[in-house]
């Protein structure tokens, strides 16, 4: 417990980051799905090609290697970010497509009645979306948005490839340092007791939105 206490203050600056980049990746990667989604269904088959394009490039590639290429490769044509602004950058562009194709397949769950209705009342595409197909979606997508939030949580190590001072990295300094893997243990179960009050939060939202139970 000692031990524990000692590498405490470390723990916590790099929990700090942990959670930092979670909580931005979550909150503006859901936005950002929301307008990539509509494009994504659309019928202006440019913008629907070029999201389809764009998702699959993003779920076919490791996370790890989008960071490498913000940070190593963008250079090389004349781009350059920040560890930061690079580290963002990639959590961002992979979450939104993730984000996106769940909200796709909550979407397209929904009865298409219900869109030709709107059709035959004369609501807009994008009235159909935001206040008829959206909502609905949202409410069946709640379980898979729960996963995908668990993970990205673990996914913020990565952001270690970076030489960014998260959560991991403070372990593997501690271990290399006092040469013990306790500090990996440690950290381990500070992973689990993040997920049990987001898991917990996630869900109490999930039954708010349910309104057949």
């Amino acid at each position: 417990m000692d031990f524990f206490l000692q590498l405490l203050p470390s723990f916590i600056e790099g929990l700090k980051v942990t959670l930092f980049f979670w909580a931005v990746t979550l909150v503006i990667s859901f936005l950002l799905s929301l307008p990539v989604t509509y494009l994504r269904l659309s019928k202006f088959r440019i913008a629907a090609y070029t999201i389809r394009f764009y998702i699959y490039i993003m779920r076919g590639t490791p996370l790890l290697l989008q960071l490498m290429f913000f940070y190593f490769g963008l250079p090389y044509i004349g781009i350059t970010f920040s560890r930061l602004q690079a580290a963002i950058l990639a959590f961002l562009f992979n979450y939104t497509a993730y984000f996106a194709e769940i909200l796709r397949g909550g979407i397209q769950s929904i009865d298409s009645g219900q869109k030709e209705a709107s059709t035959v009342l004369g609501y807009s595409n994008t009235h159909t979306f935001l206040y008829i197909l959206l909502p609905q979606a949202l409410k069946n997508s709640i379980p898979s948005f729960i996963n995908e939030s668990l993970t990205l949580l673990k996914d913020t190590c990565l952001i270690a490839i970076l030489g960014m001072d998260e959560l991991l990295r403070y372990a593997k300094i501690a271990a290399n340092t006092y040469a013990t893997g306790l500090p990996f243990i440690y950290v381990g179960i500070l992973y689990l007791i993040l997920n049990v009050p987001i898991a917990k939060g996630l869900s109490f939202i999930e039954k708010k939105l349910n309104y057949y139970k």
